[in-house]
């Protein structure tokens, strides 16, 4: 059985990762597990022959704390710097939309903004923990590698920040441009349902109008009763008329024949 003082040589960190690789990728492991399994080995476990093919164990443990840091060192660092990233990139992604649309919408309030900065306070809080058990050995290169690609993500998140940031101020002032012609559309309306009433007006009768013409209409009627009353009147005096004139001529006829006689 092979003996290794303890996992905080570099003989014992290059096993701890081979426990990690076999655990993650032959054991099929959730990553939570392999978390958990390897925390316990770096802190308490001497026999690790359970977790790896070959007889291996150690003289001694390294103890919590001591146990914690090379945990954080070789296994969180190296293999979950990437998800903790992604993370504290989602955060911020997160806030940013939540921070855009609550100057637009009251359906986000100011609690879930403060939810969205505590969630990327806790990333970048976690993020840091981390970075500050970043390996100091040889085999750090490939992280500096990560940590330079990791740079050139952060300076692009910054300049989508304020590309988002640009984006807000315009959608602002379309804001402000929509408002202005809705307000003139409210104006056109108004006057073209002015111009809908006088037309309305000029093509319909008056109601005024319609009273007068209704008197008018009721004092030609009671005129047309007054003439029929007149021609009734009249013809009676021509009736009368041509009666006295026959009565003068037979009178006249009597007398010629009277004197004749």
């Amino acid at each position: 059985m092979k003996r290794i003082e303890t996992l905080a040589t570099l003989e014992g960190r290059k096993l701890l990762r081979e426990i990690f690789k076999t655990l993650k990728y032959d054991k099929q492991l959730s990553s939570f597990s392999v978390l958990l399994t390897c925390w316990r080995v770096c802190t308490s476990e001497r026999d690790l022959e359970r977790y790896i093919k070959s007889e291996v164990s150690l003289v001694r443990t390294l103890g919590l704390f001591t146990g914690t840091k090379i945990w954080l060192e070789e296994v969180v660092n190296r293999f979950f710097f990437s998800t903790i990233n992604s993370f504290v990139y989602f955060g911020a992604a997160i806030l940013l939309v939540l921070i855009g649309f609550r100057r637009f919408s009251d359906n986000v309030n100011e609690t879930m903004v403060i939810g969205g900065i505590i969630f990327e306070a806790l990333m970048l809080l976690l993020m840091f923990f981390v970075m500050a058990f970043t390996p100091s050995d040889e085999q750090s290169s490939d992280n500096e590698k990560e940590n330079e690609s990791i740079e050139v993500l952060v300076t692009e998140i910054g300049e989508i920040g304020r590309d988002f940031a640009a984006v807000v101020l315009q959608l602002e002032n379309l804001g402000t441009t929509f408002e202005n012609l809705l307000n003139k559309q409210i104006e056109l309306i108004s006057e073209v349902k002015e111009v809908a009433r006088f037309t309305a007006q000029a093509v319909a009768p008056n109601p005024d109008m319609l009273v007068v013409m209704k008197e008018t209409n009721i004092a030609l009627s009671g005129l047309k009763d007054t003439v029929n009353s007149l021609n009734i009147a009249a013809e009676s005096l021509k009736k009368d008329e041509i009666e006295y004139s026959v009565r003068k001529e037979v009178e006249k006829l009597i007398n010629n024949r009277i004197d004749r006689a």
